[in-house]
């Protein structure tokens, strides 16, 4: 049975920093491309960063770049999510979501076959 499980999510003030982690059990992290969506209140869940397995390829959205880097360690079985300069419209439930689409990335929530249970991120003065 496949398991994805966020952590690292907290309250921060804006300018602030976070890594999230997503340990995954189940499932092999080099044989899926792994992504971060998130979702604020009233909104849909949106992409935020993959990146994809075959090729390692790696895709922000872009109101993110250059403040968020996605990482993996195959050897833990875990994706990251280092979150820097955060701002108050980066607030929203992250999860991350396992695709097993073999090279390039997807942004496409239909395409991830495996979900975790999301970690808050808020942030705020």
């Amino acid at each position: 049975q496949v398991h994805l499980v966020e952590s690292g999510g907290g309250s921060v003030l804006p300018g602030g920093s976070l890594k999230l982690s997503c340990a995954a059990s189940g499932l092999t992290l080099t044989d899926y491309g792994m992504a971060w969506f998130r979702q604020a209140p009233g909104k849909e869940r949106e992409f935020v960063a993959v990146i994809s397995w075959g090729d390692n390829r790696i895709y922000y959205l872009e109101s993110v770049k250059g403040r968020f880097t996605i990482s993996r360690d195959n050897a833990k079985n875990t994706v990251y999510l280092q979150m820097n300069s955060l701002k108050p419209e980066d607030t929203a439930v992250y999860y991350c979501a396992a695709s097993s689409r073999y090279r390039g990335v997807t942004t496409v929530q239909g395409e991830y076959s495996y979900w975790g249970q999301g970690t808050q991120v808020t942030v705020s003065s």
